[in-house]
């Protein structure tokens, strides 16, 4: 590869002489060779969206660090449709929620726990104080020793982040 191959045969040509290392490694990683192979998929796509193409005088670490990542999101998944189904497993066969439903649901769970992940500490504690727990703004104040314009501003990011999670 030289520095005029188009951005396309460049990660064509990755492709071709790593695919099988990637997907091997994360076969290891997570004891299934179809997601392993839906993971190095995703790296790939994922290489392939980037709007500015990163050097790729090493292509194994460039794919190994795109993948981690997918991996991290990978595990987050499972663990919030591990959490789910958990919480519907008491619900008799008519209340419980169709396949289709649970895959919805599990979508809006995942985008949710994505959009809390994303928000800084003190603005996540304050809207699921809020939100979750009930608390008035003045006892959340109260309870994180900040003031209310504190409270209200942290709140704000919280529904504007949810606003954007939409």
């Amino acid at each position: 590869m030289n520095a005029v191959t188009p951005p396309a045969e460049a990660i064509a040509e990755i492709y071709a002489d790593h695919h099988g290392w990637l997907h091997d490694w994360l076969r290891r990683r997570l004891g299934c060779s179809q997601q392993a192979a839906d993971v190095a998929q995703d790296t790939f796509v994922r290489l392939l969206r980037s709007e500015r193409l990163p050097n790729l005088g090493e292509p194994r670490a460039l794919l190994s660090h795109i993948a981690k990542g997918l991996l991290v999101d990978h595990w987050r998944r499972r663990e919030v449709e591990r959490a789910y189904l958990e919480s519907i497993a008491h619900l008799a066969e008519p209340e419980a929620p169709s396949p289709e439903e649970r895959l919805l649901i599990l979508e809006a769970l995942c985008r949710i726990e994505a959009m809390l992940r994303a928000m800084p500490a003190r603005t996540r504690e304050t809207f699921l104080l809020a939100q979750l727990d009930g608390l008035t703004y003045p006892q959340v104040a109260a309870r994180l020793g900040i003031s209310l314009a504190t409270v209200k501003r942290h709140m704000r990011a919280g529904f504007l982040a949810c606003m954007q999670a939409l």
